[in-house]
């Protein structure tokens, strides 16, 4: 099969397409042809993961080194990229019972990446779910990470109908995600971006855009009681003006629980909780 790979750390430029071997499934997984599959920040970070030093780590610092140790120093050890994706089950083995051979499905593969293939393996109790029919691959590819960090980080806050919410960073996978799921549980939400992409934000739902580059959010005189910085753009001391008496700061770096807590995810599938964002 097809693959790109990258042996080396650095620009796109190092990136090749070459034949490698076709991935065979073990007892409990299938293996997908892919369809279509994301370009994301984990992949651009992990192709140039050399670079990574802790001040350019924008998620807590204390798994930067593990990070640095699982993605290598000087080379590569993920020598595969892409860490979400849309697929057709074209192979299962004897232990497999919740997919079979044709489904269209979605999953967030995490720091195993391995999607820029034409074949990959996975378990089917990982993060995986049935495509919803009204969605092509391409789009499918798109939600997984975005959404279920949103989703999981978003219940924590247990938003309110009628709410006041901002999203600090609302254009990117993770915050487009979060405008239409603050929506959907009936809040109030100002989404903060760049000028290229108000409309964008504004196409999603967004009560309110604030272009940053224009306007600061904690100096404008409003007040939130909800606000959701996607990277830590904003401390909570500067944010603490512009949060209403009954508060939360909500920073996606300080709650990396989203993909790591399985049970949550699984559960999110079983009640289909993932077709929230379409």
């Amino acid at each position: 099969m097809k693959a790109i790979v990258y042996t080396e750390y650095g620009t796109p430029d190092v990136l090749q397409i070459k034949v490698v071997e076709k991935p065979v499934p073990s007892d409990n997984e299938i293996r997908v042809r892919v369809h279509a599959t994301s370009v994301n920040i984990g992949d651009l970070w992990a192709r140039n993961f050399k670079e990574m030093t802790p001040s350019k780590f924008t998620m807590p610092l204390p798994l930067w080194l593990p990070a640095k140790m699982y993605f290598g120093f000087t080379k590569p050890r993920v020598n595969i990229l892409g860490s979400e994706f849309a697929e057709k089950m074209e192979a299962t083995n004897k232990n497999v019972k919740l997919f079979k051979v044709g489904d269209q499905v979605f999953e967030y593969h995490g720091q195993s990446m391995g999607a820029y293939a034409e074949y990959l393996c996975i378990s089917e109790d990982g993060l995986v779910a049935i495509k919803p029919a009204n969605m092509t691959y391409e789009e499918a590819a798109a939600v997984p990470y975005g959404a279920l960090t949103a989703l999981s980080l978003l219940r924590k806050a247990n938003i309110q109908p009628g709410q006041k919410v901002l999203i600090n960073g609302a254009s990117g996978n993770i915050g487009a995600a979060a405008v239409q799921l603050a929506k959907y549980f009936g809040a109030e939400v100002t989404g903060v971006c760049s000028t290229p992409r108000l409309e964008f934000v504004q196409a999603l739902g967004a009560d309110q855009v604030i272009d940053y580059t224009q306007e600061d959010f904690t100096k404008n005189g409003e007040t939130y009681d909800l606000i959701f910085d996607i990277l830590g753009k904003s401390s909570f001391s500067s944010c603490k003006s512009s949060l209403t008496k009954w508060n939360l700061s909500l920073s996606q770096l300080q709650n990396q629980t989203a993909l790591s807590n399985v049970t949550d995810i699984r559960n999110a599938r079983q009640k289909s909780d993932l077709r929230l964002v379409l």
